[in-house]
């Protein structure tokens, strides 16, 4: 397999339906274990101990709930972006990410010639997307 980057995000009771979101705008496989799966039976038994999403594209996005005592700042340390030259799948993820979304930077051209967007979705994680332009002519349009 080699090596790969994937983001692994922090949620705080919200791993599993936060997934089953990401799930439905990226497709693919979605496995979901619990504390409880591994011997806890405290009050975390039914939160998630770690989740893997495997989507069609090649995406691999991962999850927790973060246990009860341990800190939590939702949001504040990952941004997670797409990027890439094909327009209709990445305007198709930006569309269903928007759902419930806060969107700072609406998806649109930008001085360097791509389309780009940012929003925070409806769980607190930050998404940038970018589709890239032709840059092989001289910026004009044709």
């Amino acid at each position: 397999m080699g090596t790969r980057l994937n983001p692994y995000i922090g949620f705080k009771d919200t791993a599993r339906p936060a997934m089953e979101f990401y799930q439905s705008v990226f497709g693919g496989e979605l496995n979901v274990s619990t504390f409880g799966q591994y011997g806890d039976s405290g009050p975390d038994a039914d939160h998630v101990m770690h989740a893997q999403l495997e989507t069609p594209s090649g995406y691999t996005i991962m999850a927790s709930d973060t246990p009860d005592g341990m800190a939590y700042e939702p949001g504040s340390s990952i941004t997670v972006s797409l990027s890439g030259d094909d327009s209709d799948e990445l305007r198709g993820y930006w569309e269903k990410l928007s759902d419930g979304a806060t969107v700072s930077q609406p998806l649109e051209k930008q001085m360097w010639g791509d389309e780009f967007g940012m929003l925070t979705d409806r769980f607190g994680i930050g998404w940038l997307v970018n589709i890239a332009g032709d840059h092989t002519g001289d910026g004009a349009s044709s």
